[in-house]
C-alpha cells in the first residue's frame, strides 16, 4: 500500500505533464498568430521573410518564433477593418454561407433523429446505416457528384451550391440520433397518455433533453464550414462570393501581416462559440459516444 500511493501519484503527475505539453503545443500557433498580428510589415519581413520567399526556393536558414513584437502596431487591423472593405466582405460571405447551414442542419437533424428514435424497424435501421456510410466518406469523394448536380440544376456560382449540400450533411443526424436514443421510452409513453402529439413530444421533451447534443452539433458544424476551402474553390468561380478562408489559403509575401490580422479576426467567432458551449460540447460528445443502439 505504501508503494502504491507514490506510484499512482507519479503516473498522475506524468499524465498531467504530457497533457500540459500537448496543450502548449496546440496553443503555440494561436498565440503566435495573435502576437504577430501586431507586428509591422517591416518586422515581419525581417523575421519571417525567408519563410515566404518571393521566388521559388528553400529556406536558407532556420526561423525563430517571435511572441513579443519589437513595436506594437495596429496598422494591419486598420487596413483590414477600415481601409480595405474586401476583407470584411469575405468575412460576411463566410457568415452568409455558414449560418444557414448550421441552422437548417439542426432542424433537419432534429426531425430525422426523432424519426429514427421513435419509429424503429428494419427499413429505418438500413436508412440509418446508410447515413453512417455517407458520414464516413470524405467530402472530396462527393465533391464531383455535388458539382455535377449543381451544374445540372443551374446552381453553380450561387451560394445555394454550397448551402444545400451542407444542409443535408449526415453527421448531425447521426450524432443527435445516438444522443436521443438514450431518452427513456417511458417518457414518450407518458406524454402520449397525456394527449401529446409527436411534434409536442419532440419540442417539449426531446429537444430540451438534447440541449448538449444540439450545442455540440452547432459548434462542430460551424467550425467545419467556417473553415471550408474546397467547396468555394470548386463551386464558386466568382471571387466576390468567396469566404475569408479562401484568402487565408493564398498567403504571399506582401500580405503576411494582413494574413495574421485576418486570421486573428477569423478565429474570434469560433473561440467565442467554443468557450460559450464548451461544457455542452464535451457532454454531448461523451454521451453520444457512450450510448449504444
Amino acid at each position: 500500500m505504501k508503494l502504491k500511493k507514490p506510484l499512482n501519484f507519479a503516473i498522475t503527475a506524468l499524465g498531467f505533464l504530457v497533457a500540459a505539453l500537448f496543450a502548449v503545443a496546440f496553443l503555440v500557433p494561436t498565440v503566435l498568430t495573435v502576437a504577430d498580428s501586431f507586428m509591422t510589415q517591416t518586422e515581419l519581413t525581417a523575421k519571417y521573410g525567408m519563410v515566404f520567399p518571393s521566388g521559388s526556393g528553400y529556406m536558407s536558414q532556420s526561423v525563430g518564433l517571435v511572441f513579443i513584437p519589437d513595436k506594437v502596431s495596429f496598422s494591419q487591423y486598420e487596413t483590414v477593418l477600415l481601409k480595405s472593405p474586401d476583407y470584411l466582405l469575405k468575412f460576411w460571405n463566410s457568415a452568409i454561407l455558414t449560418l444557414p447551414i448550421v441552422a437548417f442542419q439542426l432542424v433537419i437533424a432534429a426531425l430525422a433523429s426523432y424519426a429514427f428514435t421513435k419509429f424503429r424497424g428494419r427499413v429505418k435501421e438500413i436508412i440509418f446505416f446508410s447515413y453512417i456510410i455517407l458520414m464516413l466518406m470524405p467530402y472530396q469523394v462527393t465533391l464531383v457528384p455535388n458539382y455535377l448536380v449543381a451544374k445540372w440544376t443551374g446552381l453553380i456560382d450561387t451560394r445555394w451550391a454550397i448551402i444545400l449540400p451542407g444542409v443535408a450533411a449526415p453527421f448531425s443526424v447521426f450524432l443527435l440520433t445516438k444522443f436521443m436514443r438514450r431518452i427513456s421510452t417511458s417518457l414518450f409513453e407518458a406524454a402520449k397518455l397525456d394527449g401529446a402529439g409527436e411534434m409536442t413530444i419532440l419540442v417539449k421533451i426531446c429537444l430540451p433533453m438534447c440541449k448538449s447534443a444540439l450545442y455540440s452539433i452547432a459548434i462542430l458544424v460551424f467550425i467545419d464550414y467556417w473553415n471550408m476551402v474546397e467547396q468555394p474553390l470548386i463551386l464558386l468561380s466568382d471571387e466576390t462570393l468567396h469566404p475569408l478562408s479562401i484568402f487565408l489559403s493564398r498567403i504571399n509575401q506582401a500580405e503576411v501581416g494582413l494574413a495574421f490580422a485576418v486570421a486573428t479576426i477569423y478565429m474570434i467567432p469560433c473561440l467565442f462559440l467554443f468557450l460559450h458551449g464548451e461544457t455542452y460540447l464535451v457532454e454531448g460528445i461523451t454521451y453520444s459516444g457512450a450510448i449504444k443502439g
